[in-house]
């Protein structure tokens, strides 16, 4: 089971400070997940700048220009904000009893652990 998914609330922990020009403590909702390099696109953070040729579209209407996206980094550079309260923390797994129609199921429930003090 992930320990990061589409949607939620990540913090980025390492890199450059804020006041330096970094992405370091800021908090964003993960946008997508790439698996096979181990990275994720968060809304906010790690802003790059994308030249793409002018070109023509089917109505006649040009395209192109500069524009600004998110990048991925690294899964290891963001931790999941705990919503209580609000700091980055590690993620467990329990396995909880569900019941749905009559029929009792084993399931594997992600859950916030205890947030650290300067994670």
């Amino acid at each position: 089971m992930a320990k990061i998914k589409k949607g939620d609330l990540v913090q980025v922990i390492t890199g450059k400070k804020q006041d330096k020009g970094g992405d370091r403590g800021k908090q964003g909702k993960v946008l997508d997940i790439l698996v096979e390099q181990n990275r994720v696109i968060v809304e906010g953070v790690n802003f790059v700048t994308k030249h793409s040729r002018v070109g023509q579209s089917d109505r006649g209407s040009r395209t192109g220009g500069i524009e600004t996206m998110e990048a991925p980094i690294h899964i290891s550079n963001v931790a999941i904000v705990d919503p209580s309260t609000k700091k980055p923390t590690r993620v467990g797994h329990r396995v909880e009893e569900q019941t749905k129609d009559g029929v009792k199921r084993n399931v594997r429930v992600r859950y916030a652990k205890k947030s650290g003090k300067d994670l």
